[in-house]
Order: C-alpha cells, then structure tokens, then sequence
C-alpha cells in the first residue's frame, strides 16, 4: 500500500527550540512531570524548557545535571515527535483495525509531520498492526456474512478505506460464488416475503433492492429464478432486465 504524503511542514524542532542558544551547553536544572499526562515531563534548562514523552526522556537520560547541545535536543524534538506519533496510533487502533491510509488520516489530523507519519506507519505495519492485506479479507468476510453485501458494495467501500486495488480483488477473490449467492439469497428471500403483490412485483423489487447492496446482474438473476421457484407461481411473467 503506498501512502500519498502531503508536502513537509517546517520542521517541527526548529519551532520549538527557536529561542534556545546555538553553542551553549545547556544543562537540565529541573524535570517535572506534565500536568494532566502520566506520560510527559517539561524538562528545563534554566529559563529554557522543551516538554518530551517519558521514554524519550529515558533513552536520552535527560536527568537533573546532564547537559546538551542545542544539535542534541534537535535530535530529542524528532524522537518525542516519532513516539508521540506512535502513542496516538497506538490510541487509533484500540477500538478497531485501521487500514494505512485511514491512520496516515489521523495523524495528520494530529499535526504530525509526513516523514513521521511514514516512519510510524512503517513501524505499525512490520508490528502487524497496521495489515491491509488481512484487514481487506476480514472486512470483505464480514460484510458478506454478516452485513449481506454483494462484492461490488464491498470492493467500493475498500476503496474508500484506502486499500490497494489489488488486495481488494485479493480479498474478494476469497469469496466463492456460492459464498455470494447464499448471501444474495437470504437477503432476497426476507424482502420478497415483505413485498405485498404479485410475482413480477416481487422480481422488480427484490432484484432492485439486491442491485443497492452491490449485488451483480447476474447474480440477482441467479437469486430471483430460485425465489420464483420457491413461490410456485403460476403464470406468465414480465420481463425485467438487472445490467451487469
């Protein structure tokens, strides 16, 4: 999956460290944790202060007494904006599954830089927490089964997360006709017994509320000559036409 990045922003660490003095060693006078973040410390040095996640902070043994380069805490701004990056996708994920370009989405939203976001979608995809191959196969499984959707409903819905076209018809291709057609069938079945009036009645709505759910011409076809078997009707019927 290639991710489209957005042009980089000016460069975060710049702004942050702007005021702070170019060949001077610093030295951290205080380090206090950040209110209202377990995570977080505002680490001064002197009348300067830069806020970092707690593991950053730890890799870089920022502690009372250590001193830094203004080219080292340049370095620190970048690795707190990766881990905080990371953190937030972290947060996205535990209520579902992300496709990369749904969290390259909310990273952004973030105000997290593109490199950043490049870098942590890299890393969420080699954790396999970011999957798009195996989140296409799932999501088409399930709206399948569960929701009684036909393969084109799914593969634009694919599309809009942002998944490959080639792992879409990867995944669909996991869907066996039979597979489809049961699922057509249910659906079909339960809205022509709703449907009040005769057969051809039927046919029209039926296969019209099939088409909405994604389902082929063909496949509606398939479905409306077993319902009509099923009805055992008697009887001329209209010739209606479902494109392909």
């Amino acid at each position: 999956m290639v991710i489209q990045l957005n042009p980089e922003p000016e460069e975060q660490d710049e702004q942050i460290l702007a005021d702070f003095p170019e060949d001077e060693l610093l030295e951290i006078t205080r380090v206090e944790r950040q209110k209202k973040s377990d995570h977080r410390y505002i680490i001064h040095f002197g009348a300067y202060q830069l806020a970092v996640h707690e593991d950053v902070m730890i890799k870089y043994r920022m502690i009372t007494g250590s001193s830094f380069m203004k080219t080292d805490l340049e370095e620190i701004v970048v690795a707190d904006e990766r881990q905080r990056a990371y953190v937030e996708g972290l947060r996205y994920l535990e209520r579902k599954p992300r496709t990369s370009q749904e969290m390259a989405r909310r990273l952004r939203e973030k105000e997290i830089g593109e490199t950043i976001i490049a870098e942590v979608l890299l890393r969420l995809q080699q954790e396999r927490l970011l999957d798009d191959p195996l989140y296409a196969k799932q999501w088409a499984e399930q709206r399948m089964t569960n929701q009684r959707k036909g393969k084109l409903w799914i593969r634009q819905e694919l599309r809009e997360k942002g998944i490959d076209k080639s792992l879409i018809s990867e995944a669909l291709e996991n869907i066996t006709p039979e597979q489809e057609l049961e699922s057509a069938l249910q659906t079909g079945r339960k809205k022509w017994n709703l449907i009040r009036g005769d057969v051809n009645d039927k046919r029209r709505k039926t296969g019209a509320f099939l088409m909405r759910r994604g389902f082929s011409g063909d496949m509606v076809r398939q479905v409306l000559n077993i319902l009509r078997q099923e009805e055992d009707f008697e009887g001329e019927d209209e010739d209606i036409y479902f494109p392909d």
